[in-house]
């Protein structure tokens, strides 16, 4: 079980259908669920783009992120979006996604990883989880694959790597493409190759939640070197104003469909902060989670909860630290107690194939067991960098909530 202290020494919402904390009782000093990081550099580079007077994309403050996460990752191509929502929407359309095409992908991960195929078209086609990791269980994938099916997307659920091997043999016997959703997986690691380094096309998030951030933000990572120029074009709203840009051709016009998945350079700025300290990020966050992991220890011995499984052929990034609860407990009323101790815990998603989208516009196969179970015991606690004594305060309070 390993999570990566410092994978790169370098100088990674309140949304629908994710578990909020409730409200938590006035007069107790609060821990928050979340709590933005700041490394201090951020509005120094900000001062810096609009000195430079180029506050729309591609500056040269997106080149430095680029240039990073092409040397981090080992991609082909890194391309800034205003959104992981964005770089997946982006994914879509460059794995030719259609009316009627299939896309297989777990239940139990975020709106955004079904809707963009939804918006081409496409079907969603939700499998189980693994009992372990809360990932994709590879094993249910290939019952799944019909003649409609193009693509099968993966979700490192909470920074720790699906099992890609047995995953890209699947596809390339069946000649499908593989996407990874690596929104919580930056700087995380499957078979000593990064996440994100695997599929055809992968995805990342710089949601002010992630380990590295920008507030809003992502990145679509390009490993198939034939999918990178139309990849610029579909980024630039369907032009050619990359190769312009370069100097490769004299005007540029309308080539392809596209849209604006640009963010401005402010927040590349504000993003070439956060990676400089990328190493020393990671290294603190997984201080933290190695504590809770420890505390823990004990409920879980006497059957109270159940600590993360990290299989030994992965590191994580501590993206996030959740227990599941026993059946035997009220989530709703541990959650609740936490709250009344200032403590801002939360649930996690509610499964896709459940939801009024999902059985819209898509369709399970194979029993959803793990899905339906584990979704309603999953409770995420406070992990952010300066969490410090008020970390000993959660774990008393996790304590006390299941005695």
């Amino acid at each position: 079980m390993t999570i990566n202290p410092n994978p790169h020494r370098a100088g990674d919402a309140a949304k629908s259908g994710v578990g909020r904390a409730p409200p938590i009782a006035a007069g107790v000093g609060v821990v928050p669920f979340n709590r933005p990081y700041m490394v201090g550099t951020e509005l120094e580079y900000i001062r810096q783009a609009h000195a430079n007077l180029q506050l729309a994309g591609d500056g040269s403050f997106t080149a430095r992120c680029s240039q990073w996460l092409e040397r981090t990752i080992g991609c082909q191509k890194a391309l800034l979006t205003h959104s992981c929502t964005a770089a997946l929407e982006m994914a879509a359309i460059l794995a030719g996604i259609g009316p009627g095409d299939e896309v297989i992908m777990p239940s139990f991960t975020f709106v955004s990883t079904a809707n963009a195929f939804v918006l081409r078209g496409g079907v969603p086609v939700f499998v189980d989880v693994r009992p372990d990791t809360l990932n994709l269980d590879e094993r249910q994938v290939e019952a799944a694959i019909t003649g409609r099916t193009r693509a099968i997307v993966v979700v490192h659920y909470a920074g720790i790597a699906c099992e890609m091997d047995t995953i890209m043999d699947i596809a390339s016997r069946h000649g499908i493409l593989v996407i990874e959703d690596a929104a919580q997986a930056l700087l995380s690691t499957y078979r000593n190759r990064p996440s994100g380094s695997i599929g055809s096309l992968a995805t990342l998030s710089f949601h002010e939640t992630k380990n590295i951030m920008s507030g809003e933000g992502g990145a679509l990572l390009i490993n198939d070197p034939s999918l990178v120029e139309r990849a610029q074009v579909i980024r630039e709203k369907g032009t050619n104003r990359t190769q312009f840009m370069a100097g490769n051709v004299a005007r540029y016009t309308w080539m392809d469909i596209g849209s604006s998945y640009l963010p401005g350079e402010m927040t590349a700025a504000f993003l070439w902060g956060q990676i400089e300290a990328a190493g020393l990020i990671n290294e603190r966050r997984v201080a933290i989670w190695e504590a809770y992991h420890r505390a823990l220890e004990g409920l879980e011995a006497q059957g109270r909860l159940r600590r993360p499984v990290i299989p030994p052929e992965c590191t994580a990034n501590a993206h996030l630290y959740f227990v599941l609860l026993s059946p035997k407990v009220d989530r709703a009323g541990f959650i609740a107690s936490l709250a009344r101790q200032g403590i801002g815990a939360a649930s996690h998603y509610v499964p896709l194939h459940s939801s009024p989208g999902g059985r819209k516009y898509g369709r399970f196969v194979g029993s959803m067991l793990f899905t339906d179970a584990l979704s309603e015991r999953l409770v995420r606690l406070p992990l952010w960098i300066g969490l410090g004594a008020e970390q000993q305060r959660v774990i008393a309070a996790v304590t006390s909530a299941l005695a």
